[in-house]
């Protein structure tokens, strides 16, 4: 039974036209990333461009991690004259036009004549590349039906962004060695009018058609003057942590140097009240709000059954989606909220030190490194992104993410073993034949050591980042998905910036293995939580089977 499940998913990635062109989004959205966030160091740094205004360009990448400020604009604002062409369509349209455009743009620029608009456009092209995935990712949410489930159109996606991410990263370094710098820049500008094409044509929801689970009855259960009155907290706290951002970015891009704020000291001071302020805050009163809707308390007036105004409209947009998560799942809440905080918590803090602990930690050669992590361990992680879509068939998504859990944490221990000397890694190699096969395309014995850790790292990442965009994705409701999964993995980023600077502490004090095994235990938090979230999904099916019965 499980081979034929199998069989089908197969052939539905293979036949159903969302699952083609999910893989185009997929990429489409790890190409601007990739570009902007990585491989544009490499051009800058060939210029002659200093290595603190370089540092600057890397604050763009907080448009990603904010991005879920104007999720509300994207879930509910028409696009002009474009608002035809369906809900998410019509922004995908215009806005892969502009990161196709800027991108052309910045191929015929010279970043060190013109830096001041080389980072201006950098920066646009960030804005609209986020904005660009909040379309994206309520798209996938939006679309799923029974020929493309939507755990194989996350898997889709994660595989679309991991090709997307090896041509902009280790492909765009090939070429450009070749071509040079702009001819490559202009080529993926390309392709991104390649992806608007694609968008033209997916199929979408009108944008005036109601979603599945959207309320339209006037008042929502409350009168309007509480309604309007908790919009304007939100709004306002909303308001505040938009403009501390925008002007943060405004003044790093800035030409006086001396005046640039500490990205570190700004991320480790607002990322957590930027949180508060427009997470945990208006969830506290999405809570309150659901408990008197419930009990009839404030209950709308006559006059509140009225047309409705732009302020009822901007409650939708921005209270409606906190409300409708916090009335569906209750206390679980709590629980979602702390899984999208750990689960991918080794990874995302880890990222940025790896480089450093191949290189200076355990002196392997830089040709050595670019083999095992971007050509080998790519790789590897496209060989686990397909292996969970399989699980998803064979397991189910809940066992799938808990599977994904653990063997992320557990891969922090193949680490833990390398940078004690890899005595582990080497017994496991040559009892598994893995170093003598590698050692066929000339791997010495300590590169076969670094290829099985990345190997194991790689796989579980694959596996795990497939299950945990399927779990958001399947959290969010199609009434709200653009601003619920916005909201959601923005915070994955926002904690993983955070734990950078105390991870970065810990390996100057006790040494990268010390490190690797608190992350592993770290991870193991993640592993419970998603055992308890499996338990109350199991549960929460079992009443619904039991009350449609009844």
């Amino acid at each position: 039974m499980a081979d034929r499940k199998t069989i089908d998913v197969l052939r539905s990635a293979f036949t159903n036209r969302k699952t083609g062109v999910m893989l185009v989004f997929g990429m489409a959205s790890g190409l601007p990333y990739a570009l902007l966030l990585g491989t544009l160091y490499a051009w800058l740094g060939e210029t002659g461009v200093d290595l603190e205004t370089m540092g600057v360009f890397s604050l763009i990448g907080l448009a990603y991690a904010f991005k879920f400020l104007w999720s509300p604009l994207v879930d509910r604002g028409r696009v002009p004259f474009l608002w035809r062409l369906g809900r998410r369509r019509s922004w995908l349209v215009p806005i892969q036009a502009l990161v196709g455009t800027v991108l052309i743009v910045l191929a015929s620029l010279d970043p060190v004549t013109s830096l001041g608009m080389f980072s201006l456009l950098a920066g646009i092209a960030a804005f609209a590349s986020a904005t660009q995935d909040i379309a994206i990712d309520a798209w996938r949410v939006e679309v799923a039906d029974e020929d493309a489930p939507l755990e194989l159109l996350s898997s889709i996606y994660q595989l679309g962004y991991r090709l997307a991410a090896l041509a902009g990263g280790a492909l765009a370094l090939i070429m450009a060695a070749r071509i040079g710098w702009p001819l490559v820049y202009g080529l993926f500008g390309g392709f991104m009018y390649l992806a608007m094409a694609a968008s033209w044509f997916a199929p979408d929801t009108a944008a005036d058609e109601p979603l599945a689970g959207t309320d339209d009855t006037p008042g929502h259960g409350l009168a309007r003057s509480v309604r309007l009155t908790v919009l304007a907290l939100v709004g306002a706290l909303w308001g505040w942590a938009l403009v501390t951002v925008l002007v943060f970015m405004v003044r790093s891009l800035g030409s006086d140097a001396a005046a640039r704020p500490d990205a570190t000291a700004f991320i480790k001071l607002y990322g957590p009240l930027i949180v508060i302020a427009t997470v945990v805050v208006p969830a506290v009163l999405a809570g309150i709000l659901d408990g008197w809707r419930r009990t009839g308390r404030y209950p709308p007036a006559p006059g509140d059954a009225a047309a409705r105004g732009f302020l009822d409209h901007a409650y939708d947009a921005l209270i409606d989606p906190l409300s409708e998560l916090v009335s569906r799942l209750g206390w679980a809440a709590i629980l979602v909220l702390a899984i999208v905080l750990t689960y991918r918590l080794t990874d995302s803090i880890w990222g940025p030190f790896a480089l450093p602990f191949y290189l200076q930690e355990l002196h392997y050669t830089n040709d050595e490194v670019a083999i095992a992590s971007k050509f080998f361990g790519v790789g590897m992680t496209m060989g686990g992104i397909a292996l969970a879509a399989l699980l998803f068939a064979w397991l189910g998504r809940m066992p799938t993410v808990i599977l994904g859990a653990v063997l992320a944490a557990a891969s922090n221990l193949l680490y833990a073993d390398l940078a004690q000397g890899g005595a582990g890694l080497d017994a496991f190699g040559r009892l598994s034949g893995f170093t003598w096969a590698v050692g066929q395309f000339g791997a010495d014995p300590r590169l076969a050591r670094l290829l099985l850790a990345i190997a194991g790292e790689n796989l579980a990442g694959g596996i795990a980042g497939a299950a945990f965009v399927a779990y958001l994705s399947g959290i969010t409701a199609k009434s709200h998905a653009a601003v619920q999964y916005a909201l959601l993995s923005s915070l994955t980023v926002l904690v993983g910036s955070l734990g950078r600077a105390a991870l970065g502490q810990m390996i100057e004090e006790g040494g990268y293995a010390r490190v690797f095994y608190t992350t592993a235990a770290l991870g193991l938090v993640a592993v419970v939580l998603c055992v308890i979230e499996a338990m109350r999904q199991a549960r929460a099916g079992r009443r619904t089977a039991e009350a449609s019965v009844g």
